[in-house]
């Protein structure tokens, strides 16, 4: 295990970090919609409000805390028929009415708390680490964060007993100082991927060795079939990676990727015009296009706004007047050939799916992650681009890092001694 996971703390990754802004659930989808456009990770922490009078300490915060709103999510919500009759009154609705509630994708942490305590909390599914920016506290970097932890190794505590210690001190500190309390900042995954993109020569030689050898690639991907209704990937869709492949299979049973339905990509789409999409066509029209597939007379007229002609509900204000719909509008292209789907030259843009080779380095991932701001690559055999094996998110890259030395040597050793029988022969 590299030594810059262990002499790292949860706070070197704070600096620069805003203060949190805390998004409740009793604001509308609408501004949602907004807020989710600014996050790295295309979804947002959702939380109750404070009661008047009550002291909001360390664990009422955490209690306090709901569920990740994904533009999935919002998407699957709009897509309701009910709420496409009546598009004004669903983006008025409160983000109650969506979240997921599930405490666990969250998790608040001390600044001092091991960088490599934290990835194996994010390996287990969270997905948010909230983090308290004391004044207290003045930031440490590895040479101190040592001395800062040798009490753990004095006393022989676990990793986990001492976090929880130090939650309690900081618990009784917040009660006694308002600016301790009030002052949190929220690390996402890809905070944390790319503090370890920046460590790639203390990680050596992990960046460089393949996904497969790592045992990085994840095999039980979700998907659906290009001829069936796309709203059917809401029954299917993973809570992480947030997204499902969309396939056609092959005579001999290979599952060819044509595209995907995740919340990346869904991250800073036209929701309206997504969710009429995902309602009323197929997984395989939804992602490559519908222009040349469906006539003008069946298309429905969405509300646009008038002040930034645009449909996406990002940048807000302005009325909003009738348009047709446009697969344009949601990242699609139009495509004559858009029913043959075998055929990769057609994509285009948004529309292509995320691939890698089962070869791929783990650096390369990595910086294909973090380049589209994406929370998984879906992964391909070496000898076609179509043939999907696997997906490799957030949660297999901090595994692979993560991963114990002994189980890495074996897997070099391994491949070694048959390339030296290969010489041989």
């Amino acid at each position: 295990m590299a030594s810059v996971l262990v002499h790292h703390v949860v706070g070197d990754l704070t600096v620069g970090k805003p203060e949190l802004v805390e998004f409740h659930v009793t604001e509308t989808v609408e501004s949602a919609i907004r807020a989710i456009a600014e996050s790295p990770e295309g979804s947002i922490p959702i939380w109750k409000k404070r009661s008047h009078g009550v002291i909001d300490n360390s664990d009422m915060r955490q209690m306090r805390f709901v569920g990740i709103l994904s533009s999935f999510d919002i998407v699957a919500f709009l897509a309701k028929t009910q709420f496409l009759e009546d598009q004004d009154k669903a983006l008025k609705m409160p983000v109650s009415e969506v979240v997921l509630p599930n405490n666990s994708l969250l998790r608040l942490v001390d600044p001092g708390t091991r960088l490599i305590d934290a990835l194996d909390m994010m390996k287990q599914g969270v997905k948010r680490l909230l983090v308290p920016k004391s004044i207290l506290w003045k930031g440490m970097s590895k040479r101190f964060s040592v001395i800062y932890y040798d009490k753990w190794n004095k006393n022989h505590e676990s990793p986990t007993s001492s976090s929880n210690n130090l939650l309690a001190n900081l618990s009784r500190n917040s009660s006694s100082s308002t600016s301790i309390r009030d002052k949190y900042c929220c690390l996402s995954r890809e905070d944390v991927l790319r503090f370890i993109i920046g460590c790639l020569g203390a990680l050596a030689p992990l960046p460089l060795t393949s996904i497969s050898t790592l045992g990085a690639i994840n095999p039980n991907y979700s998907y659906i079939e290009s001829s069936t209704p796309a709203l059917e990937a809401t029954q299917k869709v993973p809570q992480d990676p947030s997204a499902v492949a969309v396939i056609e299979s092959t005579p001999d049973g290979q599952c060819k990727i044509i595209g995907e339905i995740s919340a990346c990509r869904l991250w800073k789409c036209d929701y309206l015009g997504a969710a009429w999409a995902l309602a009323n066509l197929s997984a395989g029209q939804f992602v490559m296009g519908v222009e040349d597939n469906v006539t003008s007379r069946s298309l429905p007229e969405l509300c646009v706004n008038s002040k930034t002609g645009d449909n996406n509900l990002v940048n807000g204000g302005g009325s909003r007047k009738p348009k047709k719909f446009s697969s344009r509008s949601i990242g699609f292209f139009n495509n004559s050939a858009s029913h043959n789907f075998g055929s990769r030259s057609m994509y285009r843009g948004r529309s292509a799916p995320l691939t890698c080779k089962m070869t791929s380095s783990l650096a390369a991932v990595m910086a294909q992650m973090l380049s589209h701001r994406a929370t998984h690559v879906w992964v391909t055999e070496d000898e076609n681009d179509d043939v999907l094996v696997g997906v490799v998110g957030y949660a297999d890259i901090l595994a692979a890092v993560t991963k114990p030395p002994t189980i890495f040597i074996a897997a070099n050793k391994s491949s070694t001694e048959g390339f030296g029988n290969e010489i041989q022969c």
